[in-house]
């Protein structure tokens, strides 16, 4: 698969989980869809999405020859999509502020959309190489931690957010 077919393929089915959970209000979308506008319902969409996209990506290549580290590139880019989100959307901020509501939604779909490319290059430079097993079971631990991270946060938040100074929540 091309890259911007992948990516479009991601843009895709992030745009599905992004709204699947709200429109439908089935259960079991819960953990893979956005349960609320926070920033880690995006991450774990990006998360979620990428992942789905690359099953389909093997459903689609598997009558061609596959590599060794089809799985281990992919999981790794998965891992890598929402830290790639994280950086890349909170640059805005970090250079012109706070914007209006439709230069938010511009931006979102550019940071997905450049998330995906980032992550498409990252596992095509790893399926070409010779990678130690330790790098593919350290990938695999990452990513059941990824999918523990992300579902258990679905249904409870963390005690603090990402950018709240723990010293003024006060005692709890």
């Amino acid at each position: 698969m091309n890259t911007l077919g992948k990516v479009l393929l991601y843009l895709g089915i992030y745009a599905l989980l992004h709204f699947a959970y709200e429109v439908t209000g089935i259960e079991t979308f819960k953990p893979i869809s956005g349960v609320d506008e926070s920033v880690f319902e995006h991450l774990k969409i990006g998360f979620y999405a990428y992942f789905f996209a690359s099953i389909i990506e093997y459903f689609l290549m598997r009558r061609k020859k596959l590599l060794s580290n089809f799985w281990t590139s992919r999981m790794f880019a998965t891992i890598f999509v929402p830290w790639s989100i994280v950086i890349i959307w909170y640059l805005a901020p970090a250079l012109i502020g706070k914007f209006g509501l439709q230069a938010e939604l511009t931006w979102a779909l550019t940071v997905t959309f450049l998330s995906g490319i980032i992550a498409r290059q990252v596992e095509k430079a790893l399926e070409f190489r010779e990678l130690p097993t330790g790098f593919g079971l350290s990938v695999l631990v990452l990513f059941v931690v990824a999918l523990v991270f992300f579902s258990v946060f679905t249904y409870q938040k963390p005690w603090i957010d990402l950018f709240v100074d723990p010293l003024t929540l006060g005692s709890h």
